[in-house]
C-alpha cells in the first residue's frame, strides 16, 4: 500500500522495499520512505542504522541493490548523483566536498557558473557570483564579513559546511538533504542552519534533515521517521504530540520496562 501525501495526493518522493547490500552485510533491508510536498522530515537512528546508506540510494551516490524510487509517482532510476540533481535532489554531507583552492563564491556556483556576455566567450559573471554569495553567507548565519573572494581553505570547519549549505539554498531543488548540517557549527551558523530548515517549506521545498541532536530535529521537522538496523521502525512520528524520551526509546529498541531493568 503506497503512501499518500495529504489529500491522498502522491508523495514528492517514494522509496519502496529498498535494499542495499555490501557483500554479505545487508544495510538496508525492505526499507519505504516517502517525503510528502513542502514537508520536513527528520530520518533518526544510531550509528550503522541505515541513514546515510538510505540517503546515498536516494542521492545517486550509491546503487540500490532493488527496490524502486518514484518522484511524484513517477518510477525513476538514480545512476549517479547527476541523475538526482536532475530531478531536484540536492544533497549537503557531513563530510561536503569543496575545493579548498577555490573562493568560496566559486564553490557555490561549481559546475552551474553564470555568464556574462555572448555565450561563445564562456565568460563567467564573477560579480554577479560575489553578490549572491555575501547574501547567501549572512542567511547561514556567518555574521563575520568574510569576502566572497576568501579561499575555501582557509575557512573553518564550521564555516565551510555553512558554504555547502548556502550552496544548496540557491539552486532551486525540490527536496534538499541535510546530513549532520550542525555538526562543527558555532550558535549562530546553527541557528542560521535551522532557520533556512523552518524557511525551506514556505519557500516550495522539501527537507530530509539527520541530526544527532534530536533538539534540533524537534525544533525543525514535520514529521520523524526512525530506522534501525536496516529498516525503517516508525514513519510517522508527530513532534509535536510526543517526547524526545519517546522517541529515543524507538530509536535504541527499548521499552519502558527495559529502561527501568538497565537502570535498577
Amino acid at each position: 500500500m503506497p503512501n499518500n501525501g495529504p489529500n491522498g495526493s502522491e508523495p514528492l518522493i517514494r522509496m519502496v522495499n529498498i535494499r542495499k547490500s555490501y557483500g554479505q552485510v545487508q544495510a538496508l533491508v525492505d526499507a519505504n520512505f516517502h517525503v510528502n510536498e513542502r514537508e520536513i522530515v527528520g530520518l533518526l537512528g544510531d550509528n550503522g542504522a541505515g541513514k546515510s546508506t538510505l540517503i546515498k540510494v536516494l542521492s545517486g551516490a550509491v546503487p540500490l541493490t532493488s527496490g524502486d524510487i518514484f518522484i511524484r509517482g513517477k518510477k525513476v532510476d538514480l545512476r549517479n548523483t547527476g541523475d538526482a540533481i536532475a530531478h531536484g535532489i540536492e544533497t549537503i554531507y557531513q563530510d561536503s566536498a569543496l575545493v579548498t583552492q577555490l573562493s568560496i563564491a566559486r564553490n557555490l556556483f561549481l559546475g552551474r557558473e553564470p555568464l556574462k556576455g555572448p555565450r561563445f566567450l564562456n565568460r563567467m559573471d564573477q560579480a554577479a557570483m560575489n553578490d549572491v554569495a555575501s547574501g547567501l553567507l549572512k542567511k547561514v548565519g556567518i555574521s563575520k564579513n568574510i569576502p566572497p573572494t576568501t579561499p575555501i581553505g582557509s575557512l573553518s570547519g564550521g564555516e565551510r559546511q555553512a558554504v555547502a549549505i548556502a550552496r544548496a539554498m540557491h539552486f532551486d531543488s525540490d527536496l534538499i538533504i541535510l546530513d549532520e548540517p550542525t555538526n562543527n557549527l558555532g550558535v549562530a551558523e546553527t541557528q542560521g542552519v535551522l532557520n533556512f530548515v523552518r524557511g525551506a517549506r514556505d519557500s516550495g521545498h522539501s527537507c530530509i534533515f539527520i541530526a544527532h541532536n534530536i533538539h534540533h530535529v524537534f525544533q525543525v521537522v514535520d514529521r520523524i521517521v526512525v530506522m534501525r538496523r536496516g529498516k525503517v521502525v516508525a514513519d510517522d512520528i508527530d513532534p509535536k504530540k510526543t517526547t524526545v524520551e519517546e522517541v529515543e526509546r524507538i530509536i535504541t529498541g527499548m521499552s519502558e520496562a527495559d529502561i527501568k531493568a538497565a537502570v535498577s
